[in-house]
Formats: C-alpha cells, structure tokens, sequence
C-alpha cells in the first residue's frame, strides 16, 4: 500500500545524503538541506540545485538567505530556533515547530508552510513526547497555514500517514536509514 500525499519533504545533511538518480522525477518532492556539519562546496551545491531542477524537486537552503540566493533555491527553510523576520525576500519560506508558541512565530515570519514535529514517537535522547494522530488533526484545524508532520515516522507506522489530514510529510533519519521506504511513499 502507498501513502499518497501532495508534498514530501526530505532533510539532508550534505549532496552525498540522498542519491537522486534513485527517486523518480516528481513535482511533489522538495528536498531541505540543512548544513549542520562541513560547508557544503558552493559548486557542488549548485550543481546539486541543477539535478533537483531537472527532476522537478524543489530545493530549500536551512537558515541561509545569501546560501539560497546564491544556489537560486526555490526557498528558505526556517528552524524553530530562528527568530529572524524574512518578509522582504522573495523566496517561498518554510517554517519548523515543536509547539502552538513556534507555530504562530512562523507564521508571523511569513512561512505557509509549517512542519510540525514529533508525530510519532522517536528514539532520540531528550527528545520525549510525540502527538499522534489525532493531536495533529486537532491542531491542523486551528490554522490556515499547511501543517506538515515530521518525526518518528518509520516503515511500521507508515501506513497512519493515511490518517493524518496533511497534505504532506517531512522524513529526516528514516530515509537515510532505510531508502527503500521511498518506494511505498513516491
């Protein structure tokens, strides 16, 4: 079975994260790169751009509006951690939360797109808590901006994506983990 969704973010740490030539071309698929790490080589970086572009993928920089201009990426990508106000670019801004607080501050900053995170439960350290399913759907009522849900999501919980009222999801270790869970979702 395949969950179908309209739009399907996947995190990536460096171009060397996810090999494209593995994922079939799709205008649902927009790729975060979030450098926490190494700079990324600027020439790679665009030529990276350039094989998202051919794919129809969209490419988002994290945290870096020169980096996104300067790659030509379709947007920025907002951390729960910045604050700054970006109205007076003119990229597409999306926007990363962990409660109702860092919702309304995404929206503020200009974001109509907000991944929300820990649908599910994960295994990481200090991280505790999740939403579930149903707290998802509740909190996706009481905004106009596209909730998407980010977090603990793996080939066991896979199938209640169905049941989340998203248009979207967001994967960040999994698809690194395990690639061929791209095959159920795109």
């Amino acid at each position: 079975m395949f969950i179908i969704k309209n739009n399907y973010y996947l995190y990536i740490e460096n171009t060397q994260s996810i090999d494209l030539d593995q994922i079939n071309e799709n205008k649902k698929i927009s790729i975060i790169y979030r450098n926490s790490g190494l700079a990324e080589n600027l020439i790679k970086l665009i030529k990276f751009r350039k094989k998202c572009k051919i794919k129809n993928f969209k490419f988002y920089v994290a945290n870096d509006s020169q980096l996104a201009k300067s790659c030509m990426a379709d947007g920025l990508y907002l951390s729960s951690y910045n604050k700054m106000i970006y109205h007076k670019l003119r990229l597409n801004l999306i926007g990363s939360a962990h409660n109702f607080k860092e919702i309304y501050e995404k929206i503020k900053q200009g974001c109509n797109t907000v991944i929300l995170s820990r649908l599910f439960k994960t295994s990481y350290k200090n991280k505790k808590g999740s939403l579930g399913v149903v707290k998802f759907n509740l909190i996706m009522k009481n905004y106009l901006v596209d909730l998407i849900p980010l977090g603990g999501i793996n080939d066991l919980n896979l199938l209640k994506l169905n049941m989340v009222n998203s248009n979207g999801l967001a994967l960040l270790s999994e698809i690194k983990k395990k690639p061929m869970i791209s095959h159920r979702l795109f």
